[in-house]
């Protein structure tokens, strides 16, 4: 469904503060994707996904996004925005209405939807934010940090995006709250099959738990991509480019290099385990 071929992006070009800040950007991201872009600051991963959803053009190059092409002059832009849904790192200080009801409905509304249509849209992308319905009618602002998380996710699901993207989702939370908001991620991919999500994450730990493809920027360009057990195979080169791997990963190559015979893609505690007890002759089931 995305597609990038070729793709630049200059900033302020022609002046002195000019700056490049994606160089040859080539991907494909088929439907039902559940991809990580990862990278550390000034990758260029937060400039890449705003052209998914014509924030910016490319300086040259094309994109593609179920079947329309982004990049052309004449390019429907609200047609855009409602294939790809983009949920900004702290969405909740996006949340501007008087109940957390019309906030979720300011989409819906704006698509000129029938009343009857706005409710239930309303309801059904709630219960996929995980957000109670007791909560609707409450002040977004009285809500806690998760909660206006959530909320901010209904809004854009409220538009029934074929894309939807989340810049830095936990970003903030305490470890209750990211363990949920997760938790609503992976659910929201295990009732939306066809839907991709894309995500971005400075927390290893959350691309490991949660991502099935992962893609790598490093100075505008991509580094390197693959299924999550190749990537974090890749320790070294992720250590080199600035970027920590999961505590657990760091942990078992520390084993390995003091001689136990463990995989070099281990990322989560549970396969650890699993490496461990069978190494020592144990039997574990998770």
């Amino acid at each position: 469904m995305i597609k990038a071929e070729n793709v630049n992006y200059i900033y302020q070009q022609g002046t002195p503060f000019e700056r490049q800040a994606l160089y040859d950007i080539n991907l494909e991201i088929p439907d039902g994707s559940f991809t990580a872009i990862i990278g550390h600051t000034g990758s260029g991963k937060s400039t890449l996904i705003q052209h998914f959803n014509a924030l910016v053009k490319p300086t040259s190059g094309k994109i593609t996004i179920d079947g329309i092409d982004v990049t052309a002059a004449k390019t429907d832009l609200k047609l855009i925005r409602h294939t790809v849904g983009l949920v900004f790192q702290y969405p909740e200080h996006q949340l501007f209405e008087e109940t957390v009801y019309k906030d979720i409905a300011f989409g819906p509304t704006n698509m000129g939807l029938s009343s009857e249509e706005i409710d239930e849209r309303v309801r059904e992308s709630a219960a996929l934010a995980g957000l109670n319905e007791n909560l609707l009618e409450r002040s977004p602002f009285d809500l806690s940090g998760g909660q206006k998380r959530r909320a901010a996710i209904a809004g854009v699901l409220a538009m029934k995006p074929k894309v939807l993207i989340l810049d830095e989702p936990t970003a903030g939370l305490d470890p209750s709250g990211r363990d949920s908001i997760l938790k609503t991620i992976k659910s929201l991919h295990k009732k939306n099959r066809d839907m991709i999500i894309i995500f971005i994450s400075h927390s290893m730990e959350d691309v490991a738990k949660t991502a099935e493809h992962i893609i790598v920027m490093n100075k505008g360009r991509i580094e390197t991509e693959g299924n999550v057990s190749e990537i974090f195979e890749k320790a070294d080169t992720l250590r080199k480019i600035g970027l920590n791997v999961p505590q657990i990963t760091t942990l078992c190559d520390r084993l390995r290099n003091a001689g136990l015979n463990l995989p070099k893609n281990i990322y989560t505690v549970g396969y650890a385990a699993d490496a461990l007890t069978s190494l020592l002759g144990g039997g574990r089931n998770v």
